[in-house]
């Protein structure tokens, strides 16, 4: 079978029309027909081999939604014409300690959908059918990907610094992240506090159910705290004084970054000791934090707000991602 798409022929390059040979299905995976893909930051990074692990011809998309056409002979519980996305991870080993945990996203043989094959920006996309997942019918086509990689990032990132809810919940940074993250922490019956530079941010954010907005002008530390924070999440991909959001939590608080800034943290460690505060990092949830983030992204009505695209307009989209002019999120969809 012949695959249609748009590949990176080399580093940096603008992506150019791709066609590749499927084989037969292994017997645990299944094909796709894409019918939308989200465009994230990280097919930036890997167009332009950022992190130093891009394979090329390199086909970009890892938020990917569409319907099922073909099953390999072990898959039970998916069938042709189901709904379902993929999102980062393509596939684990199952088998390791951290696997058999319900941690496949740690597991130490994961494989990203973008790294180790072809990505959504294509016609049709053959995955491993343990790690693509049914779409709720309450949430529309266009707006399933990006909840595949920036809503489980945040989701996942909340859920294991200890958020439930009745908690003060900080946000750093209003974008294709902190935006999610505004409306999962608000839904499920939090008081979320924003981070931002511009009052017009604090505007959008109050319009997603944010109660209070704390404006720090770009390159600046937070004043000081007037409410002291649970959990904060920092959502944001560049530096920032640590050390000045730390005191906005409370004792036994969790300051939880889930953006990765290009240089490594100064953060005495005092203020850490004082008031017992953790500090971690999160990256994307296991399948079974996944489902229950869509399932809860349906009841409450958490949404990602997108700019659509039609497939051909890849390079358009991924120009306007780079230069940050995205509101929040770019999808393309299937022609």
């Amino acid at each position: 079978m012949e695959i249609h798409a748009l590949a990176a022929l080399e580093a940096g390059r603008p992506l150019e029309a791709f066609t590749y040979t499927l084989g037969g299905l292994a017997s645990q995976d299944c094909l796709i027909r894409v019918c939308a893909c989200g465009v994230c930051h990280s097919d930036l990074h890997m167009i332009d081999n950022d992190w130093g692990r891009s394979r090329y011809p390199l086909v970009p998309g890892h938020e990917v939604v569409g319907e099922v056409v073909e099953v390999g002979s072990e898959v039970r519980h998916l069938k042709p014409g189901d709904r379902v996305g993929v999102g980062w991870q393509r596939s684990a080993c199952l088998q390791c300690l951290e696997c058999l945990r319900g941690n496949e996203n740690l597991c130490a043989h994961s494989q990203a959908t973008i790294v180790t094959g072809y990505g959504g920006f294509g016609d049709y996309l053959a995955i491993d059918a343990r790690f693509a997942f049914k779409i709720p019918a309450g949430i529309p086509t266009h707006v399933a990907g990006p909840l595949l990689c920036g809503g489980i990032t945040v989701y996942s990132g909340l859920r294991a610094a200890g958020m439930s809810s009745g908690q003060e919940i900080g946000v750093i940074g209003v974008g294709g992240l902190g935006h999610l993250a505004v409306q999962f922490a608000g839904r499920l019956g939090n008081r979320v506090t924003v981070f931002t530079t511009s009052e017009d941010k604090a505007r959008q954010a109050a319009a997603l159910g944010a109660h209070r907005a704390v404006i720090v002008p770009p390159g600046e530390s937070p004043p000081p705290p007037v409410e002291r924070l649970d959990i904060i999440i920092s959502t944001i991909p560049y530096a920032l004084d640590a050390v000045g959001y730390l005191a906005h939590l409370a004792a036994d608080g969790t300051l939880v970054f889930v953006g990765v800034p290009p240089e490594p943290l100064a953060l005495p460690v005092r203020e850490l000791v004082r008031g017992r505060r953790r500090l971690m990092g999160s990256g994307i949830g296991s399948r079974s934090r996944i489902v229950e983030m869509l399932s809860v992204a349906e009841r409450f009505g958490v949404m990602p707000i997108v700019e659509t695209f039609a497939m051909a307009e890849a390079n358009e989209a991924l120009e306007r991602v780079r230069r940050n002019r995205v509101r929040y999120r770019a999808v393309l969809l299937a022609e």
